[in-house]
Protein backbone atom coordinates (compact mmCIF):
# COMPACT_ATOMS: atom_id res chain seq x y z
CA UNK A 1 0.00 0.00 0.00
CA UNK A 2 1.63 3.16 -1.17
CA UNK A 3 0.22 6.93 -0.68
CA UNK A 4 -3.39 7.17 -2.89
CA UNK A 5 -3.24 10.73 -4.57
CA UNK A 6 -6.17 12.34 -4.80
CA UNK A 7 -8.89 12.73 -2.28
CA UNK A 8 -11.27 9.06 -2.61
CA UNK A 9 -15.11 9.97 -1.40
CA UNK A 10 -16.57 7.12 0.47
CA UNK A 11 -20.09 5.51 -0.05
CA UNK A 12 -22.19 4.59 2.47
CA UNK A 13 -21.33 0.96 1.98
CA UNK A 14 -17.75 1.62 2.23
CA UNK A 15 -17.83 3.79 5.46
CA UNK A 16 -19.75 0.52 7.07
CA UNK A 17 -17.02 -1.70 5.69
CA UNK A 18 -14.55 0.94 7.53
CA UNK A 19 -16.71 0.57 10.51
CA UNK A 20 -16.67 -2.80 10.98
CA UNK A 21 -12.57 -2.78 10.53
CA UNK A 22 -12.81 0.14 13.15
CA UNK A 23 -14.43 -2.15 15.39
CA UNK A 24 -12.00 -4.74 15.24
CA UNK A 25 -9.00 -2.42 15.47
CA UNK A 26 -10.38 -0.80 18.27
CA UNK A 27 -10.39 -4.26 19.66
CA UNK A 28 -7.04 -5.05 18.99
CA UNK A 29 -5.81 -2.23 20.94
CA UNK A 30 -7.72 -2.72 23.77
CA UNK A 31 -6.40 -6.07 24.33
CA UNK A 32 -2.98 -4.62 23.62
CA UNK A 33 -4.13 -2.28 26.62
CA UNK A 34 -4.36 -4.96 28.59
CA UNK A 35 -1.45 -6.72 28.39
CA UNK A 36 0.58 -3.81 28.95
CA UNK A 37 1.72 -4.32 31.97
CA UNK A 38 4.84 -4.14 34.26
CA UNK A 39 6.97 -7.21 32.96
CA UNK A 40 5.41 -7.71 29.81
CA UNK A 41 7.82 -7.16 26.39
CA UNK A 42 6.72 -5.03 23.48
CA UNK A 43 6.27 -8.28 21.35
CA UNK A 44 3.76 -9.20 24.12
CA UNK A 45 1.29 -6.77 23.51
CA UNK A 46 1.93 -6.84 19.74
CA UNK A 47 1.33 -10.21 19.73
CA UNK A 48 -2.07 -9.54 21.79
CA UNK A 49 -3.16 -7.03 19.08
CA UNK A 50 -2.70 -9.75 16.02
CA UNK A 51 -4.40 -12.20 17.37
CA UNK A 52 -8.03 -10.26 17.67
CA UNK A 53 -6.85 -8.85 13.98
CA UNK A 54 -6.21 -12.73 12.83
CA UNK A 55 -9.21 -14.18 14.80
CA UNK A 56 -11.63 -12.26 12.72
CA UNK A 57 -10.06 -12.99 9.16
CA UNK A 58 -8.46 -9.41 8.55
CA UNK A 59 -5.44 -8.77 7.94
CA UNK A 60 -2.43 -6.48 9.46
CA UNK A 61 -2.12 -3.11 7.69
CA UNK A 62 1.31 -2.28 9.48
CA UNK A 63 3.04 -5.64 8.63
CA UNK A 64 5.11 -5.84 5.60
CA UNK A 65 4.24 -1.92 5.03
CA UNK A 66 7.18 -0.15 2.73
CA UNK A 67 10.14 1.93 4.09
CA UNK A 68 13.89 1.53 4.70
CA UNK A 69 12.54 -2.13 4.91
CA UNK A 70 8.82 -4.21 4.96
CA UNK A 71 7.57 -2.95 8.60
CA UNK A 72 8.38 -6.36 10.42
CA UNK A 73 5.26 -6.10 12.92
CA UNK A 74 1.75 -5.81 13.25
CA UNK A 75 1.37 -2.58 15.37
CA UNK A 76 4.11 0.26 16.00
CA UNK A 77 4.77 0.07 19.78
CA UNK A 78 7.05 3.25 21.14
CA UNK A 79 7.86 3.54 24.85
CA UNK A 80 8.34 7.12 26.39
CA UNK A 81 10.73 9.35 24.21
CA UNK A 82 9.93 7.44 21.38
CA UNK A 83 7.00 9.29 19.49
CA UNK A 84 6.21 6.56 16.02
CA UNK A 85 6.88 3.55 14.49
CA UNK A 86 8.62 1.92 17.25
CA UNK A 87 9.40 -1.94 16.61
CA UNK A 88 8.25 -4.24 18.74
CA UNK A 89 10.46 -6.61 20.46
CA UNK A 90 12.16 -7.90 23.88
CA UNK A 91 11.79 -4.62 25.69
CA UNK A 92 10.19 -4.97 29.22
CA UNK A 93 7.88 -2.60 30.42
CA UNK A 94 8.09 -1.52 33.42
CA UNK A 95 6.52 0.80 36.33
CA UNK A 96 5.93 4.68 35.33
CA UNK A 97 6.94 3.96 31.98
CA UNK A 98 4.30 5.88 28.59
CA UNK A 99 3.54 4.25 25.85
CA UNK A 100 2.05 4.30 22.12
CA UNK A 101 0.52 1.80 20.69
CA UNK A 102 -0.63 2.22 16.93
CA UNK A 103 -2.64 -0.46 15.00
CA UNK A 104 -4.02 -0.64 11.68
CA UNK A 105 -6.24 -3.22 10.15
CA UNK A 106 -7.60 -3.93 6.83
CA UNK A 107 -11.01 -5.76 6.72
CA UNK A 108 -12.79 -6.09 3.60
CA UNK A 109 -10.58 -4.06 1.49
CA UNK A 110 -10.79 -0.70 4.10
CA UNK A 111 -8.16 -0.01 6.42
CA UNK A 112 -8.72 1.29 10.12
CA UNK A 113 -5.95 3.08 11.36
CA UNK A 114 -5.81 4.35 15.40
CA UNK A 115 -3.46 5.08 18.36
CA UNK A 116 -3.25 5.66 21.97
CA UNK A 117 -1.01 6.26 24.46
CA UNK A 118 -0.69 4.13 27.96
CA UNK A 119 0.58 4.43 31.40
CA UNK A 120 2.34 1.70 32.60
CA UNK A 121 1.27 1.62 36.32
CA UNK A 122 1.55 4.86 38.06
CA UNK A 123 3.46 7.16 35.94
CA UNK A 124 4.48 11.00 37.01
CA UNK A 125 2.31 14.15 36.81
CA UNK A 126 4.07 15.19 33.82
CA UNK A 127 3.55 12.02 31.76
CA UNK A 128 0.05 12.23 33.23
CA UNK A 129 -0.68 15.89 31.84
CA UNK A 130 0.58 14.90 28.50
CA UNK A 131 -1.33 12.28 27.64
CA UNK A 132 -4.76 14.15 29.05
CA UNK A 133 -3.41 17.03 26.56
CA UNK A 134 -2.98 15.23 23.43
CA UNK A 135 -6.06 13.41 23.73
CA UNK A 136 -7.47 16.59 24.22
CA UNK A 137 -6.21 17.99 21.04
CA UNK A 138 -7.16 14.37 19.02
CA UNK A 139 -10.86 15.49 19.89
CA UNK A 140 -10.20 20.04 19.24
CA UNK A 141 -9.31 18.40 15.95
CA UNK A 142 -12.09 15.54 15.57
CA UNK A 143 -14.90 18.25 16.42
CA UNK A 144 -13.93 20.69 12.94
CA UNK A 145 -14.45 17.36 11.08
CA UNK A 146 -17.24 19.31 9.53
CA UNK A 147 -18.52 19.44 6.16
CA UNK A 148 -17.38 22.88 4.72
CA UNK A 149 -14.74 23.04 6.86
CA UNK A 150 -11.45 22.73 5.63
CA UNK A 151 -8.02 20.83 6.93
CA UNK A 152 -6.82 23.66 8.13
CA UNK A 153 -9.78 23.73 10.68
CA UNK A 154 -8.60 20.70 12.02
CA UNK A 155 -4.92 21.32 11.61
CA UNK A 156 -5.40 24.19 13.95
CA UNK A 157 -7.76 22.94 16.28
CA UNK A 158 -5.20 20.55 17.78
CA UNK A 159 -2.28 23.19 17.13
CA UNK A 160 -3.91 25.49 19.43
CA UNK A 161 -5.22 23.32 21.90
CA UNK A 162 -1.57 21.51 22.45
CA UNK A 163 0.36 25.01 22.31
CA UNK A 164 -2.08 26.84 24.89
CA UNK A 165 -1.08 24.27 27.34
CA UNK A 166 2.42 24.48 26.74
CA UNK A 167 3.42 21.77 24.62
CA UNK A 168 4.60 21.23 21.36
CA UNK A 169 3.06 19.38 17.42
CA UNK A 170 5.39 17.24 15.21
CA UNK A 171 5.99 19.13 12.08
CA UNK A 172 7.35 16.17 10.29
CA UNK A 173 4.88 13.78 10.62
CA UNK A 174 0.82 14.34 10.20
CA UNK A 175 -2.38 12.87 9.83
CA UNK A 176 -3.86 11.30 6.41
CA UNK A 177 -6.90 10.38 4.47
CA UNK A 178 -7.57 6.27 4.73
CA UNK A 179 -9.54 3.87 3.21
CA UNK A 180 -8.96 1.69 0.85
CA UNK A 181 -5.14 2.18 1.08
CA UNK A 182 -3.38 3.67 4.80
CA UNK A 183 -2.46 6.43 3.18
CA UNK A 184 -4.32 8.80 0.87
CA UNK A 185 -5.25 12.09 -0.01
CA UNK A 186 -5.52 15.07 2.07
CA UNK A 187 -2.64 15.36 4.71
CA UNK A 188 -3.84 16.79 7.86
CA UNK A 189 -0.56 17.66 9.69
CA UNK A 190 -1.09 19.06 13.21
CA UNK A 191 -0.50 22.31 13.06
CA UNK A 192 -1.69 25.34 10.35
CA UNK A 193 -4.37 28.05 9.73
CA UNK A 194 -7.85 27.91 10.14
CA UNK A 195 -10.00 28.83 6.70
CA UNK A 196 -6.94 27.54 4.47
CA UNK A 197 -6.49 23.32 2.70
CA UNK A 198 -8.72 21.14 1.23
CA UNK A 199 -12.37 21.60 1.72
CA UNK A 200 -14.08 18.68 3.82
CA UNK A 201 -17.03 17.09 2.34
CA UNK A 202 -19.27 13.95 3.33
CA UNK A 203 -17.61 10.60 2.58
CA UNK A 204 -13.88 11.84 3.46
CA UNK A 205 -12.17 9.44 6.00
CA UNK A 206 -9.30 10.99 7.11
CA UNK A 207 -7.28 9.52 10.05
CA UNK A 208 -6.32 12.59 12.88
CA UNK A 209 -3.06 11.62 14.63
CA UNK A 210 -2.18 14.04 17.38
CA UNK A 211 1.92 13.67 18.42
CA UNK A 212 3.21 15.86 20.84
CA UNK A 213 6.34 16.92 22.74
CA UNK A 214 7.54 18.54 25.43
CA UNK A 215 9.53 21.90 24.39
CA UNK A 216 11.24 20.68 21.58
CA UNK A 217 9.01 19.83 18.05
CA UNK A 218 11.81 18.42 16.43
CA UNK A 219 12.25 14.21 16.12
CA UNK A 220 15.22 12.14 15.23
CA UNK A 221 15.03 8.58 13.40
CA UNK A 222 16.66 5.89 15.36
CA UNK A 223 19.43 3.08 14.30
CA UNK A 224 16.50 0.72 13.27
CA UNK A 225 15.39 2.97 10.35
CA UNK A 226 11.82 2.96 11.54
CA UNK A 227 11.89 4.57 15.16
CA UNK A 228 10.84 8.57 15.82
CA UNK A 229 12.26 9.47 18.99
CA UNK A 230 12.51 13.19 20.18
CA UNK A 231 15.24 14.87 19.79
CA UNK A 232 15.48 16.08 23.07
CA UNK A 233 15.00 12.91 24.61
CA UNK A 234 11.98 13.60 26.46
CA UNK A 235 8.67 11.89 26.53
CA UNK A 236 6.40 11.83 24.17
CA UNK A 237 2.46 11.13 23.40
CA UNK A 238 0.85 9.92 20.09
CA UNK A 239 -3.23 9.49 19.91
CA UNK A 240 -5.30 8.99 16.67
CA UNK A 241 -9.02 7.99 15.30
CA UNK A 242 -10.43 7.62 11.98
CA UNK A 243 -12.97 9.62 11.23
CA UNK A 244 -15.41 10.28 8.61
CA UNK A 245 -17.02 13.35 7.67
CA UNK A 246 -21.01 12.57 7.39
CA UNK A 247 -24.38 14.68 6.96
CA UNK A 248 -24.57 14.62 10.63
CA UNK A 249 -20.97 15.38 11.80
CA UNK A 250 -17.70 13.63 12.44
CA UNK A 251 -18.21 10.30 13.40
CA UNK A 252 -15.48 8.21 14.81
CA UNK A 253 -14.88 5.11 13.17
CA UNK A 254 -12.13 3.23 15.28
CA UNK A 255 -14.28 3.42 18.96
CA UNK A 256 -15.27 0.22 20.19
CA UNK A 257 -19.15 -1.01 19.60
CA UNK A 258 -21.16 1.10 22.37
CA UNK A 259 -22.24 -2.16 24.15
CA UNK A 260 -19.05 -3.39 24.94
CA UNK A 261 -17.88 -4.17 28.17
CA UNK A 262 -14.09 -1.77 28.37
CA UNK A 263 -13.16 -4.22 31.81
CA UNK A 264 -9.73 -3.37 32.42
CA UNK A 265 -9.61 -0.78 30.01
CA UNK A 266 -11.87 1.35 31.59
CA UNK A 267 -9.61 4.09 32.67
CA UNK A 268 -9.45 4.66 28.52
CA UNK A 269 -13.16 4.75 28.41
CA UNK A 270 -13.04 8.31 26.61
CA UNK A 271 -11.34 6.97 24.22
CA UNK A 272 -12.39 3.96 23.18
CA UNK A 273 -15.94 5.32 23.31
CA UNK A 274 -14.28 7.74 20.55
CA UNK A 275 -16.19 11.22 22.39
CA UNK A 276 -14.24 13.94 23.59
Amino acid sequence: MGWLRGINIKSSRELTIMREAGKINARALLAAVQTARPGATTAQVNAAAADVIHSFNAEPAFLGYPGPYPYPAETTISVNEELVHGIPGPRVLVEGDIVSIDCGTVFEGFVADSALTVAIGEVSEEAQTLMEVTLGSLYAGIQEMVAGNKTGDVSAGIQNFVEKNGYQVVREYTGHGVGANMHEDPQVPNYGTAGRGVVLRKGMTIALEPMVLLEDPGTRVLEDQWTVASRNGRITAHYEHTVAVTENGPRVLTALEEDLDLGEAIRYNQYFAGRG
